[in-house]
């Protein structure tokens, strides 16, 4: 069984994958994971270069700040960045999850956005109140609360992705990441 985990920034998704990884689960982690292909993937690595010209990469090291500084300043380009990476982490994904030997997690943001979710059998949405997703992401990126407002302002509002989970678990600091993996555990019928 593949369990998607997603919820916006600060809402504690990391940290619950983190936890099911501690307890023995195998999660792919869709940051890192892109990266990796991003860098791996001649095709994928040759459509970027075209996209955003060969500076992008430096070596093996895929510059996530030349990026960044062109697809927040052109919407097309990011749909077209997505338009090449979402579907190589699909892929992946869907490679990733039949070597593996019973109930496997995928962590993402973006799970419904890349597509990543129609994989899914379960998907989990975490949420956690703003204040405390705002205080979350200030503290762990050193960013102004302001940086942060921009960031979450430009997500998938939390009520649009609650509407499609199976399962919503709020991550507001009364438990441990622990504790919510096997709440997660026991929701999707696994004990512990």
């Amino acid at each position: 069984m593949l369990v998607g985990i997603t919820g916006g920034i600060g809402s504690g998704k990391s940290a619950i994958s983190r936890a099911l990884r501690a307890l023995g689960y195998p999660v792919y982690d869709t940051d890192s994971e892109a990266k990796r292909i991003i860098v791996e993937n001649k095709a994928v690595r040759s459509q970027i270069e075209y996209l955003f010209g060969s500076d992008v990469f430096d070596g093996d090291r895929y510059r996530t700040d030349v990026v960044a500084q062109q697809v927040f300043a052109d919407s097309d380009l990011l749909d077209k960045l997505n338009k090449v990476v979402h579907p190589a982490v699909c892929f992946d994904v869907k490679h990733w999850a039949l070597k593996q030997n019973g109930t496997c997690f995928v962590e993402s943001a973006i799970l419904w956005e890349s597509g990543l979710a129609e994989l899914c059998d379960t998907v989990v949405e975490v949420t956690a109140p703003m204040e405390v997703r705002i205080e979350r992401t200030m503290a762990r990126d050193n960013a102004s609360r302001e940086q942060v407002q921009q960031r979450i302002a430009s997500q998938t509002r939390e009520t649009d992705m609650r509407a499609h989970a199976n399962i919503i678990l709020n991550n507001n600091g009364d438990f441990t990441p622990t504790q919510l993996a096997a709440e997660l555990l026991h929701r999707i019928g696994i004990n512990i």
